[in-house]
Protein backbone atom coordinates (compact mmCIF):
# COMPACT_ATOMS: atom_id res chain seq x y z
CA UNK A 1 0.00 0.00 0.00
CA UNK A 2 1.40 3.53 -0.99
CA UNK A 3 1.04 6.40 1.61
CA UNK A 4 -0.21 10.07 0.17
CA UNK A 5 3.52 10.98 -0.64
CA UNK A 6 3.24 8.02 -3.30
CA UNK A 7 5.88 5.83 -1.56
CA UNK A 8 4.99 2.29 -0.41
CA UNK A 9 3.73 2.62 3.15
CA UNK A 10 5.70 1.58 6.48
CA UNK A 11 3.90 -1.71 6.76
CA UNK A 12 5.34 -3.01 3.26
CA UNK A 13 8.81 -2.29 3.70
CA UNK A 14 9.36 -3.02 7.48
CA UNK A 15 7.79 -5.79 9.21
CA UNK A 16 8.70 -7.85 12.77
CA UNK A 17 8.57 -11.40 12.79
CA UNK A 18 6.92 -12.93 15.88
CA UNK A 19 8.63 -15.57 15.58
CA UNK A 20 11.67 -14.21 15.91
CA UNK A 21 12.60 -13.55 19.48
CA UNK A 22 14.90 -10.67 18.86
CA UNK A 23 11.57 -8.57 17.57
CA UNK A 24 13.74 -6.58 15.70
CA UNK A 25 12.52 -4.96 12.50
CA UNK A 26 13.28 -6.58 9.57
CA UNK A 27 12.75 -6.30 5.34
CA UNK A 28 9.03 -7.13 4.82
CA UNK A 29 9.54 -10.78 4.16
CA UNK A 30 12.60 -11.48 5.23
CA UNK A 31 14.47 -12.07 8.24
CA UNK A 32 17.19 -9.36 7.59
CA UNK A 33 17.13 -6.84 10.21
CA UNK A 34 16.73 -3.04 8.56
CA UNK A 35 19.53 -2.27 10.99
CA UNK A 36 22.06 -3.84 8.97
CA UNK A 37 21.40 -1.87 6.28
CA UNK A 38 22.30 1.13 8.22
CA UNK A 39 25.43 -0.57 9.55
CA UNK A 40 26.35 -1.38 6.69
CA UNK A 41 25.94 1.91 4.51
CA UNK A 42 28.02 3.41 7.82
CA UNK A 43 30.66 1.04 7.54
CA UNK A 44 31.12 2.23 3.64
CA UNK A 45 29.32 0.15 1.78
CA UNK A 46 27.48 0.72 -1.43
CA UNK A 47 23.43 -0.54 -1.87
CA UNK A 48 25.05 -2.75 -4.54
CA UNK A 49 27.20 -4.13 -2.09
CA UNK A 50 24.65 -4.93 0.32
CA UNK A 51 22.39 -6.07 -2.16
CA UNK A 52 24.80 -8.78 -3.18
CA UNK A 53 25.60 -10.09 0.48
CA UNK A 54 21.38 -10.32 1.22
CA UNK A 55 19.80 -10.84 -1.90
CA UNK A 56 16.30 -11.72 -0.31
CA UNK A 57 16.07 -7.84 0.19
CA UNK A 58 15.41 -5.98 -3.12
CA UNK A 59 16.65 -2.81 -4.48
CA UNK A 60 13.06 -1.09 -3.82
CA UNK A 61 12.78 -2.04 -0.45
CA UNK A 62 16.32 -0.44 0.14
CA UNK A 63 15.27 2.73 -1.47
CA UNK A 64 11.98 3.17 0.17
CA UNK A 65 13.46 2.36 3.29
CA UNK A 66 15.66 5.71 2.86
CA UNK A 67 13.14 7.43 1.11
CA UNK A 68 10.75 7.07 3.96
CA UNK A 69 13.77 7.58 6.53
CA UNK A 70 14.83 11.02 4.62
CA UNK A 71 11.48 11.98 4.63
CA UNK A 72 10.68 11.96 8.27
CA UNK A 73 13.98 13.65 9.04
CA UNK A 74 13.06 16.24 7.18
CA UNK A 75 9.90 16.80 8.75
CA UNK A 76 11.47 16.54 12.12
CA UNK A 77 13.94 19.32 11.14
CA UNK A 78 11.26 21.62 9.71
CA UNK A 79 9.04 21.98 12.74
Amino acid sequence: MKSQSGLPGISSIIWVDPDRPSGEPCFYGTRVPVQTLLDNLEDGCTIDEFLEGFPSVSREQVIAFLELGKNELLKCVSC
